[in-house]
């Protein structure tokens, strides 16, 4: 009996180191897959109590993909159960938009600067969450995750060339929606400049 709890609590401590240090890239995604951050918390405790579970029979690949090819599958299979494609919740009304610099990394903005670049990169997690799944999730795992196509192919249960296709399909709609914004917010400006 004594044996098999410290084989377990060896177990435990390998996971913990293992799988830990992937916990906010695996958050990430299940953010942006699930579109709710009570649904994406679910999902990674789910993910990782799978991941935690199969620990023994784990032989690669690499822990991060492996661990998100587990969030997916518990993504898809959270959809299935509720028998629709997406969660239709915004993405971007819970997000926090602070990002703070330490004061190290680059100079002091002007306060101008911090406001546009907020305004910005809230805008781009909503053109992202508001992406067709496939492509969101492609563009998350290359360009938050960093994976590289065949990690992003071993996960997504797809020919490389899909992932390519997938990610150049998701930049050129990203940069479409942005032109679009960037459209839409400067006409009220200058519409009111006309007026006066």
């Amino acid at each position: 009996m004594a044996n098999d709890a410290v084989a377990e609590q060896e177990k435990m401590r390998r996971f913990r180191d293992a799988a830990l240090p992937h916990l906010d890239d695996v958050y990430t995604l299940a953010r942006y897959l699930m579109r709710n951050p009570t649904d994406a918390e679910d999902a990674v405790q789910e993910c990782y109590l799978r991941a935690l579970r199969h620990f023994d029979s784990y032989r690669g690949p690499a822990m991060k993909p492996w661990l998100l090819a587990i969030l997916r599958n518990v993504c898809n299979a959270e959809f299935a159960r509720r028998g629709k494609e997406e969660v239709p919740t915004d993405f971007a009304q819970d997000e926090a938009v602070a990002e703070d610099m330490p004061m190290w990394q680059e100079p002091q903005a002007s306060p101008e600067k911090l406001i546009l670049r907020q305004q910005d990169s809230a805008t781009i997690r909503q053109l992202v969450a508001e992406l067709p799944e496939p492509f969101r999730e492609t563009i998350v795992l290359r360009e938050v995750n960093d994976l590289s196509y065949q990690e992003i192919a071993e996960i997504a249960g797809v020919p490389v060339g899909t992932v390519m296709s997938r990610l150049a399909r998701a930049r050129a709609m990203l940069r479409s929606a942005w032109n679009a914004a960037e459209t839409a917010t400067s006409r009220p400006a200058t519409a009111s400049r006309v007026m006066q």
